[in-house]
């Protein structure tokens, strides 16, 4: 029973000097969860805005207010990309 007690304190001593740094590090960790790809080399266009997707989580964002917001920033665009030079709206048209 002591030979065991002795054995269980030196594995958790073991794995706690291994935790803290000392001993063979564990690897560096890394992000392998996709990136939101959104074009970097120009401006922001609202058929960019439709496409994003977003990698889940466990305690992310509601997936519904998110494509909300989305949809309504993609239609802001449109209503900017489409309007004269004057600010007048040419089409407002917004279907949800």
């Amino acid at each position: 029973m002591w030979f065991f007690a002795i054995l269980v304190v030196l594995a958790m001593g073991g794995i706690a000097v291994v935790a803290a740094g000392r001993g063979s590090p564990m690897a560096p960790a890394y992000d392998d969860r996709p990136d939101a790809t959104v074009p970097a080399d120009r401006e922001l266009m609202a058929g960019d805005l439709r496409h994003v997707r977003f990698s889940l989580a466990f305690r992310g964002y509601r997936m519904s207010e998110v494509d909300s917001l989305l949809d309504r920033l993609a239609h802001e665009m449109e209503v900017r990309e489409t309007s004269d030079p004057a600010g007048r709206v040419q089409d407002d048209h917004y279907d949800d």
